[in-house]
């Protein structure tokens, strides 16, 4: 897939969510924040332990010398329910903003959405969020017990959203929006074919 393409996929899909969230009416969308609101809640576990445990040292050996490979170009996968909860979790200004880069060329070596002050989202995508490199991992684990079961225990948690061998919130907003008419390549559970296996041993439709 060319920087171009990817770019479009993202472009296209945050225009479909976007257009379709200020159609719909306050109390529907109010229905989809409260489906996510226990999914938002594992989110401010994970950032609360990345802060504590990972922030200094993520900050200084990756952001700050630029050799991170946290958010390589094209390198970022973003689920279809990732572009869902930011919208709804954005300001319009932010939005814009992201729709203003998705349209510009990237001929760098890092994500279309890394600007001054980090990731542009307002919620980056959970691939981001759970993402620690392996040296990073050693480091920490190795000096602070403790901390590796920790992050088991938020692996394990975060499949309750995203993996779906039963009934989870990534499926559920896919098939939201493919009932209101409208299909995405980034509807990964209905797409990927490692995803669809999974729901068909699960005997998820």
């Amino acid at each position: 897939m060319s920087n171009n393409d990817y770019q479009k996929e993202q472009l296209e899909t945050l225009v479909e969510v976007s257009r379709h969230l200020e159609t719909i009416s306050l109390s529907e969308k109010q229905q989809l924040k409260a489906m996510t609101a226990d999914y938002l809640s594992f989110r401010k576990d994970v950032e609360s332990f990345q802060s504590e445990y990972f922030g200094e040292i993520c900050t200084q050996k990756c952001y700050e010398s630029k050799l991170s490979a946290c958010c390589s170009r094209e390198g970022i996968i973003t689920f279809f329910a990732d572009v869902v909860i930011n919208v709804l979790l954005s300001e319009k200004q932010e939005i814009e903003a992201l729709m203003t880069v998705l349209q510009k060329p990237n001929n760098g070596s890092k994500c279309v959405y890394l600007g001054q002050n980090g990731c542009m989202w307002h919620l980056k995508p959970i691939v981001c969020e759970m993402f620690l490199c392996d040296q990073a991992q050693k480091t920490v684990f190795g000096e602070k017990p403790g901390t590796e079961t920790i992050w088991e225990e938020l692996k394990q948690r975060k499949k309750q959203y995203t993996w779906p061998d039963r009934i989870v919130l990534f499926d559920t907003l896919e098939h939201y929006f493919l009932n209101a008419g409208y299909s995405s390549p980034l509807m990964y559970m209905h797409n990927s074919p490692g995803l669809l296996r999974v729901k068909k041993l699960a005997q998820i439709k």
